[in-house]
């Protein structure tokens, strides 16, 4: 009943608190990196800062994805954003793979 009465008096703080203690949750379990670009976080920025924890779902929603922590993991608010694979890293390691894959096809060709 207690638990009730805070949401309704103060969501806000509610919703923070619980905010806290999934990352509190999260780097514990994680650690405090990156999970796209693997570079530290930091945990002293206002909220809504670029380098600043979000938490963001492992499985997006639409692909069977939900809200448990086992989903959830930490990244940086650039790399979270809207089209996220814009960071110098993804691109880096897209380009890399790419050329991989041509060096590949070029090798079978050349037996063939």
């Amino acid at each position: 009943m207690a638990i009730s009465i805070v949401r309704a008096l103060n969501p806000w703080k509610y919703r923070r608190e619980e905010m806290n203690r999934r990352v509190t949750a999260l780097r514990q379990r994680d650690g405090d990196q990156c999970t796209r670009c693997r570079k530290p976080l930091r945990f002293d920025l206002p909220p809504g800062h670029d380098r600043g924890p979000r938490i963001e779902p492992r499985l997006p929603a639409g692909a069977g994805g939900d809200a448990a922590l086992d989903n959830l993991c930490l990244t940086h608010g650039r790399c979270n954003a809207a089209g996220n694979d814009d960071t110098a890293q993804v691109k880096e390691r897209a380009r890399i793979k790419n050329e991989a894959a041509l060096f590949v096809r070029a090798r079978e060709r050349r037996r063939a």
